[in-house]
């Protein structure tokens, strides 16, 4: 049985602006559909104009926090996974944790006072999407925030724990402590170099937490990620079916 606190996360928060638009929004900002970018300046206009000229809807989002909330969701045990990460102290950053909170995740956010809370547009033309990142906090984690007491000790109580390879060019110190603490302790340290699939990530930790044999973590990460696809963004219905 998985215990509160298990499943430990540490990536980039980003909150997800997700909205049907149309192809002159794509060809305005050189966007191409079935692609995953970057934002660059020529971008940045766009997130205020999707929010204001479109229906959106704010997800909290990132590879890893979405490994994370799927996991929660397919445990169904309040605050058996947390998660860190960086946001800023705005609008989107309380989005944010109203989000990840509700998702039932511990979330211990860093929060910047200088950077504004990453971002990533989700553009959806005829059920096609292109993905454009902002970073911004996400890009802003500090090894610091990891050494508070009241953080290192969701360290020392998950026994499981995912970091996804984008975390790599944001804080590789926090990585190394976590790493040396997971293998000094006999704990699984998974590092993930691409991020993809983060609904089959987080169906197949779901499983692997509660020592389930490695035949069903695949099957919860395929179930995860079949429910993933027939929805907008990385959402799900309030009970898995699995």
């Amino acid at each position: 049985m998985a215990s509160e606190g298990i499943l430990l996360g540490m990536g980039n928060p980003l909150l997800d602006i997700s909205a049907v638009v149309d192809d002159s929004f794509l060809q305005k900002y050189d966007i191409k559909l079935n692609n995953a970018i970057l934002a660059e300046d020529k971008h940045l206009p766009m997130y205020d104009e999707m929010a204001s000229k479109y229906t959106v809807e704010y997800i909290a989002g990132g590879a890893t926090q979405n490994s994370i909330k799927v996991a929660q969701w397919m445990l169904q045990i309040p605050g058996a996974t947390s998660y860190m990460g960086c946001i800023g102290k705005d609008k989107f950053g309380e989005e944010m944790k109203k989000n990840s909170t509700k998702a039932g995740v511990n979330v211990h956010y860093y929060e910047d006072e200088a950077a504004s809370t990453g971002t990533c547009a989700v553009c959806v033309v005829g059920g096609e999407r292109s993905l454009i990142a902002n970073l911004s906090a996400a890009n802003c984690y500090k090894s610091e925030h990891l050494k508070r007491p009241e953080n290192w000790a969701l360290v020392e109580n998950a026994k499981y724990f995912y970091i996804a390879g984008f975390f790599l060019t944001v804080s590789p110190e926090s990585i190394m402590l976590v790493a040396e603490h997971a293998a000094a302790n006999n704990k699984e340290k998974l590092v993930d170099t691409n991020g993809a699939g983060d609904a089959f990530v987080g169906g197949f930790l779901s499983q692997l937490v509660q020592e389930k044999p490695i035949e069903d973590c695949v099957k919860a990460g395929c179930y995860a990620a079949n429910v993933i696809i027939q929805r907008s963004g990385c959402t799900y219905p309030e009970k898995p079916d699995f």
